[in-house]
């Protein structure tokens, strides 16, 4: 194992670096892994149903607008990548801006919402996997689903462990199967609704993409939960310094991965509603008692005895993204131990696969922790950590929209591109997800939010707010030792910090 130490790098490199591994990632394969963190497949299985049922026709439009602010972060997060290509991110990009604090929170709230994710993701792809052995039986059965779960996390966190090229080539394949499976569903849907055997044969129509035609309190809500299906994107922004060209592939492909879920999202949306239809009874989108996994139900009428492989890819959606999460969420934990904002440990990365070690093994342990806790305490509560982790991700989203603004605060007006990609853009994006976290914890605040409540709060609300609120405690606690004090008076990491990321 090594440590790295900022601004240093061995005598026969010139350039400093953290110690990763360099050039390993292309556009294609930083592409596939913003893709692949995302979970495009379960995200929409278990999105779609209560977007329709709160904007009804309108759901197409609804993914288009919550792309926008998503597309104005990305262009956030290139700008800032392109003069600042750094694994930390927004952690990194924080504290240049607006001082150690802020990028301290940055930081947690990014470890926040990858545990969270990686939790529920191994829930849904132990159920899943479950499910298709025996007679379901033992997906019913609490004790057997969590220890699954829990393999399911130690397998990802080892594959992460053994290097980036080999979660890259993994992912190319999981993240094949996904998009072959929504391609059969789509063909199946498409044959059943010109062939006259869809359930509920729905003409497209020119309303579906009127926003104005929705009502305006079930549009807020379409959108909140169209907006963070898109997250994800800004893992390859993570690995840029394992990326070719890290300042400008890295942009690149978050860029295009957000394009790419758009094309997605819309057109399996407006497929499914063309076969499908838009009741709340029967195989309707609207039907609320299996508004939290559509596909399930229709695969097995629009693919006929292949239903089984877009259940399959559900799973493996899942699967695959909790993989990649763990990459972002350790090397933002790594960042923050090559400039002390955490102990030093956290920057220790493995002479043979170029991966940080402790970081990683850490970010494993804890969601398997926590995940299985949460399993022994009540499953309603790890339900409702899914929910709340829009708050985390709506809290670093805005801190980098803000970022990119203040941190090129000089040179805003110097050309068009200038003031349209680094304030107007940045600006928009970092308002908007202001919003949406407000809105988010209202929202949460009712008790009949979610799965669980204490003291008349809803349980998704105590998880979101009481884990970044856990993080203002932790950043103090972390600040009363010696080690931090570099990082905490800027003497580590500050707008002037060389960048550690190879050319």
């Amino acid at each position: 194992m090594s440590t790295p130490t900022v601004g240093t790098a061995p005598a026969t490199d010139p350039t400093p670096t953290k110690g990763l591994a360099i050039g390993k990632l292309g556009l294609w394969g930083s592409t596939v892994i913003g893709i692949a963190s995302t979970a495009p497949l379960f995200s929409l299985a278990a999105t779609l149903g209560y977007v329709i049922i709160a904007v009804g026709a309108q759901a197409p439009v609804a993914f288009i607008l919550a792309f926008v602010p998503m597309l104005f972060t990305a262009f956030a997060y290139r700008e800032l990548n392109n003069a600042v290509p750094d694994c930390g991110t927004v952690f990194t990009w924080a504290a240049k801006a607006f001082g150690p604090r802020t990028g301290w929170m940055a930081g947690w709230s990014i470890a926040v919402a990858g545990v969270l994710v990686m939790a529920n993701l191994a829930e849904i792809a132990s159920v899943y996997l479950l499910t298709l052995i025996g007679d379901g039986s033992l997906a019913e059965n609490r004790l057997i689903v969590t220890g699954f779960g829990c393999v399911i996390i130690a397998v990802m966190t080892w594959v992460s462990l053994r290097g980036v090229e080999i979660g890259e080539r993994m992912q190319q394949v999981l993240l094949v199967i996904q998009y072959l499976a929504m391609a059969a569903f789509v063909v199946g849907c498409l044959i059943g609704f010109f062939g006259g055997s869809a359930p509920d044969p729905t003409p497209v129509s020119l309303d579906w993409f009127n926003p104005f035609l929705a009502d305006g309190t079930g549009m807020v809500q379409a959108i909140l939960l169209a907006l963070f299906i898109y997250w994800g994107w800004d893992t390859c922004l993570a690995l840029t310094e394992e990326t070719k060209d890290p300042r400008r592939t890295p942009g690149r492909a978050a860029t295009l991965t957000t394009v790419i879920l758009l094309v997605t999202y819309v057109g399996i949306t407006v497929v499914a509603m063309m076969y499908a239809g838009l009741g709340d009874t029967g195989t309707g989108l609207a039907n609320e008692a299996h508004a939290d996994d559509v596909f399930t139900v229709l695969a097995g009428m629009a693919m006929g005895p292949f239903g089984w492989f877009l259940v399959i890819a559900v799973a493996i959606s899942a699967l695959s993204s909790s993989q990649t999460t763990i990459l972002p969420t350790a090397r933002g934990t790594f960042a923050m131990g090559v400039y002390q904002a955490l102990p030093a440990r956290f920057a220790k990365v493995s002479e043979a696969s170029k991966t940080p070690t402790f970081s990683t093994t850490l970010v494993g342990v804890i969601a398997i922790v926590y995940y299985a806790g949460m399993n022994l305490v009540s499953t309603d509560v790890l339900a409702d950590s899914l929910l709340s982790m829009g708050l985390a991700i709506a809290f670093f989203y805005a801190i980098a929209s803000f970022a990119c603004v203040w941190y090129f605060r000089s040179t805003l007006f110097a050309s068009r591109r200038n003031f349209f990609y680094r304030l107007v853009f940045p600006l928009l994006g970092g308002l908007f997800m202001t919003w949406a976290f407000v809105q988010s914890a209202i929202d949460m605040l009712d008790p009949d939010y979610g799965y669980s409540q204490l003291a008349g709060v809803g349980g998704a609300f105590i998880v979101g707010i009481g884990s970044l609120l856990l993080g203002v405690v932790l950043m103090f606690v972390w600040a009363l030792f010696p080690g931090s004090r570099d990082y905490f008076q800027k003497r580590s990491l500050n707008r002037d910090t060389e960048v550690l990321a190879p050319e």
